[in-house]
């Protein structure tokens, strides 16, 4: 199942069924879970913790140490869990210290050509990133996320759940859950209606969502009874809330 021509160090923890192609280095402490399949010319380097039944292209890199002049060579890691697709020429870095020393990758996303993934990210399930996509350092991506091609993220922002990043788009502050964002300063354009409906959304909560789109993103309620009346609806509605907490926690302001 390992090619002939593929190098693999000895600290290497491989499952037997991962397949390996020719010219790709396995490099120090990797460990590959079972039905994985790496491609020609891949460069996996460890500390790295890659689960089961994923596919990484030919010229994929993971592991590399971060290009944040600040590592010091510390001890950091790279986990990955199940069923993901990572494409060619797609780039994966370790943590640094200062981020908590791991770069996390949820299961079941897809991550196209040459999309970057830098030091400390925080990546959930069902994320695409589309080609040339690239998150700067610790950066968190939430559930369901797209972003679209040569979309770029600033450090420490974070892309809510169902949210959905047009190409081209550049991202210096959070994006709430549930929003479109497009244009290259970012701006909110509307609900992910059409993601929403694909995901099983009902047609109350999505009219609810694009209510309190209209009032907590177009615009800013006024006054704290607004707001009173908004955090109520949430309390029958866990999408409602959601959206809410993110826009409280957002240290970086959101994109309207």
């Amino acid at each position: 199942m390992i090619d002939s021509r593929a190098i693999i160090s000895d600290e290497a923890s491989i499952d037997p069924s991962v397949k390996i192609g020719p010219y790709s280095i396995i490099d120090g402490d990797v460990k590959i879970g079972a039905g994985t399949v790496i491609g020609p010319h891949v460069v996996i380097k460890g500390p790295c913790c890659i689960g089961q039944d994923n596919e990484i292209y030919q010229f994929s890199v993971i592991g590399e140490i971060p290009q944040d002049l600040k590592f010091a060579g510390e001890h950091s890691v790279i986990e990955i869990g199940d069923r993901n697709r990572i494409r060619e020429f797609a780039s994966l870095h370790r943590g640094t210290k200062g981020g908590g020393g791991v770069t996390r990758i949820g299961s079941d996303n897809l991550l196209m050509a040459y999309t970057h993934v830098a030091h400390d990210c925080q990546v959930g399930n069902h994320v695409i990133l589309a080609n040339a996509a690239s998150l700067a350092g610790h950066v968190e991506v939430q559930d369901y996320a797209i972003l679209g091609g040569f979309a770029v993220v600033h450090q420490f922002c974070r892309i809510g759940a169902h949210a959905f990043v047009g190409g081209a788009t550049k991202i210096t502050q959070d994006v709430a859950p549930f929003i479109m964002v497009d244009g290259a300063r970012a701006r909110a354009v509307g609900l992910n209606k059409e993601g929403l409906k694909r995901r099983g959304f009902s047609a109350a909560d999505i009219t609810l969502l694009n209510r309190a789109f209209k009032r907590v993103i177009k615009s800013r309620p006024t006054d704290e009874a607004e707001w009173a009346q908004l955090y109520e609806l949430a309390k029958q509605n866990e999408s409602l809330a959601q959206l809410l907490a993110f826009i409280k926690t957002s240290t970086r302001g959101i994109v309207r």
